[in-house]
C-alpha cells in the first residue's frame, strides 16, 4: 500500500480510483463494510482502492476540549488498511487552514482535481468542509457533474447494536471487551514499548511486561485474558504471539498513586522484552482490580488469574 502525506503530495495520476473518505478510528465492522465495497469495486473496474483520511483527528484541532480519545494509533490504522487490501492511503494533515476550506472547494479541488475518483463511497454520517457544512446532498449533487458517482453506505448493526467508534469506546472504557470485539471484528488492542517497572511481579514469580501505551484508550481497570504480539519494523516478519494475563490499573496492593498502568504476564515465556514494542489484545475480562492484604495473597490470586486466562484463551482463536 502506498501512503501519501496529503492530496498535494500525489506524485502520479491514480489509476481509475475508487475512493472513500473518513477518519476510520477503530477500523470496526462498519469501516470494513465500506472497505470491502471500495476494494471490490476497484478490482471490478481494474482500478485502485483509495482511502482519504486525516491526521490529527479534526476534533483534536477544532474542539480539543471534547475531542474523542482515539481507539487506534496512526500506525495501527495504516497497517489495518493495508491488511484489508487498500492500494493507496492519503493522510491529509488537518489544521485550521484546511478546516476553513469551503465544502464545494473541497469536493472540486481536493477530491475531483487531485484524486479524480470514478466512484466515492462514504458512511451514512459523513460531513465535510468548513464547520462541517458539507452534506451528503452537496456531495451527491456535485459528484455526477464532476464525473464521479456517490454511494452512501448504511450503518452496520451487530445484535441490534449500532457499530460506531463512540459505542466501541464506551464499551472499552467500561471493560466490556467482549462486546467491543464483536463490533470491531477482532479483540481491542493497545500498542506501546515495554519499559522497566519496579519488578515486584518478578519477585513473586510472575514477571510482567510494563507497557508505555501509545493508544489513548485503555480498558477499565481490571484483569484480562489477552495476548502479546511483538511489533516488528519489518511487516513481512513472522509475528511472535504469546498468551498472557493482563492487568490494567493502579496496583492498589502496593501503590496509592493515580497513574493507570498496563502490564502483562506472558504465559510459558522466558526472555527479555525491555525496549521492544508490543501490542496487547484484550480477549476477556476476568475480574475487577482489588487491593490484597499482602504480596503473598496477591501472588496466589495471580496464579489463579493465569490459569483462568489460559483456560479462556484455549477456547478462543
Amino acid at each position: 500500500m502506498q501512503v501519501f502525506s496529503g492530496s498535494g503530495a500525489l506524485v502520479r495520476k491514480l489509476a481509475r480510483p475508487v475512493l472513500t473518505i473518513g477518519n476510520f478510528d477503530g477500523l470496526h465492522l462498519g469501516h470494513r463494510a465500506i472497505m470491502q465495497t471500495v476494494i471490490g469495486r476497484a478490482r471490478t473496474l481494474n482500478g485502485e482502492a483509495v482511502v482519504y483520511t486525516f491526521d490529527p483527528h479534526p476534533r483534536k484541532v477544532l474542539r480539543p476540549h471534547d475531542a474523542p480519545a482515539l481507539l487506534t494509533t496512526q500506525d495501527q490504522k495504516l497497517e489495518g488498511l493495508a491488511s484489508f487490501g487498500v492500494d493507496v492511503t492519503i493522510v491529509e494533515p488537518f489544521d485550521r487552514a484546511f478546516a476553513s476550506i469551503a465544502p464545494e472547494q473541497f469536493v472540486r479541488e481536493y477530491v475531483h482535481e487531485r484524486i479524480g475518483p470514478l466512484e466515492v463511497y462514504v458512511g451514512y454520517d459523513f460531513h465535510f468542509g468548513k464547520d462541517r457544512e458539507g452534506s451528503m446532498r452537496l456531495l451527491t449533487e456535485l459528484g455526477p457533474h464532476l464525473g464521479f458517482s456517490v454511494t452512501i453506505i448504511p450503518e452496520v448493526t451487530v445484535a441490534g447494536q449500532d457499530v460506531n467508534s463512540t459505542r466501541i469506546r464506551e464499551l472499552v472504557f467500561a471493560g466490556d471487551v467482549a462486546d467491543a470485539a464483536r463490533l470491531l471484528g477482532r479483540p481491542y488492542t493497545v500498542r506501546g514499548r515495554v519499559i522497566k517497572g519496579e519488578q515486584r511481579g518478578r519477585a513473586m514469580g510472575f514477571p510482567t511486561a510494563n507497557l508505555e501505551p501509545e493508544n489513548e484508550v485503555l480498558p477499565r481497570s481490571g484483569v484480562y485474558a489477552g495476548r502479546v504480539r511483538l511489533v516488528y519494523a519489518d511487516p513481512s516478519k513472522e509475528p511472535e504471539l504469546h498468551d498472557a494475563v493482563v492487568n490494567v490499573g493502579r496496583r492498589p496492593t502496593f501503590d496509592t498513586g493515580d497513574r493507570v498502568l498496563a502490564e502483562a504476564h506472558l504465559l510459558d515465556f522466558e526472555g527479555d522484552l525491555y525496549g521492544k514494542r508490543v501490542e496487547l489484545s484484550f480477549e476477556a475480562r476476568l475480574r475487577d482490580e482489588r487491593k490484597f492484604p499482602d504480596a503473598e495473597a496477591l501472588r496466589v490470586q495471580i496464579a489463579r488469574d493465569a490459569e483462568e486466562a489460559r483456560r479462556r484463551l484455549e477456547s478462543s482463536p
